[in-house]
């Protein structure tokens, strides 16, 4: 619980830069980070980042850095993670040396590229990949054979796959190709362990290509395999109006202004005004 100004250690951690928030845990659970000169052991353990020292492994932590945000658009071959047992390359290799220290929101499996976020801002995170914001993740899948009305309408209502059924999704064919598989365009709001794969291997249709083209409306368009950018300030903030609860198809919508000095004409005076064209 955070009050009197004092935040959990393993957050303010991560908002440093030290470290995710579930490696910040380990740390301190490793007894690697003490608060003015005393060895802390439990991740919650409430610090006044304005005040007191934090050192991890015998170092002083930095001052929390701007929040940074980027898109890259992920190749096939890496996995989502900082670090992996088996040596596979991770797509913070594709990064070069940043001031900040992000990391990717949400998951991405190795054979799957396209749009993918990562930031330093563990709330905004936190809050697009929870579950209760359903926020839109739109793929181009390429599968076996091309899927009937029948086949569509369940992945519209809902698969039932051994971890439950899914959430209704938004689904539309594209085009045929010349061997006679078919590629669609899918709109999910889960995020679910290789879900799109294991929604259409429910219907018969197995994947042979997965490319997610936006993710919270955040789109790749026309950015390189392999590179990434900048958001931009507008889609900084329309992510975190989705991270309030904004309905996608509303988020980043500007209010137009109503221009002062103009009143809404009066019934009379558009009378006069049909009057005086019929004349």
């Amino acid at each position: 619980m955070e009050e009197d100004g004092k935040q959990r250690l393993a957050k303010v951690l991560a908002a440093r830069g030290v470290a995710s928030r579930r490696e910040a845990e380990k740390l301190i659970e490793k007894g690697l980070v003490e608060v003015d000169g005393e060895v802390i052991r439990h991740p919650g353990h409430p610090v006044d980042p304005d005040h007191e020292r934090i050192y991890v492994d015998g170092k002083l932590t930095p001052t929390t850095p701007r929040k940074a945000y980027y898109l890259l658009n992920k190749p096939t071959g890496y996995i989502v993670s900082r670090a992996d047992p088996d040596g596979r390359r991770s797509v913070l290799e594709l990064l070069p040396e940043l001031p900040e220290r992000v990391e990717p929101v949400g998951r991405l499996d190795i054979n799957t590229e396209g749009a993918l976020l990562l930031t330093n801002d563990g709330a905004l995170a936190h809050s697009l990949t929870h579950p209760s914001r359903e926020i839109p993740k739109r793929y181009l899948v390429k599968v076996w054979k091309e899927p009937n009305e029948r086949k569509l309408a369940q992945l519209e209502s809902g698969v039932h796959l051994e971890d439950g059924k899914t959430a209704p999704a938004k689904v539309r064919i594209v085009e045929s190709t010349d061997g006679g598989n078919t590629w669609l365009e899918l709109t999910v709001t889960e995020g679910r362990n290789r879900l799109v794969r294991r929604m259409f291997a429910a219907i018969g249709h197995p994947v042979s290509k997965l490319k997610r083209i936006s993710f919270a409306t955040i789109s790749v368009r026309e950015l390189p395999v392999g590179q990434f950018r900048m958001l931009t300030a507008d889609e900084v903030s329309r992510l975190r109006e989705l991270a309030r609860g904004v309905n996608p198809q509303r988020a980043g919508q500007k209010k137009k202004e109503r221009k002062a000095g103009f009143a809404a004409p009066g019934e009379a005076w558009m009378k006069k005004r049909v009057h005086r064209k019929a004349r």
